[in-house]
């Protein structure tokens, strides 16, 4: 398998699948997603600032 039909076949996947793969799930809202996230990030910054109280 040459790198050229490699790339024709990503490309040819990327073009077909737009509609049956569109990677959105009717259960996956981005609000709760993004909500999830930031909760996630808050409590890794605060467990770090909780481990570097020398400074």
């Amino acid at each position: 398998m040459s790198f050229h039909s490699t790339a024709a076949q990503i490309v040819t996947f990327a073009s077909e699948g737009g509609e049956e793969h569109g990677g959105n799930h009717e259960s996956l809202s981005p609000y709760v997603t993004g909500i999830g996230a930031f909760v996630i990030l808050m409590l890794l910054l605060w467990i770090t600032t909780r481990f570097n109280r020398d400074r």
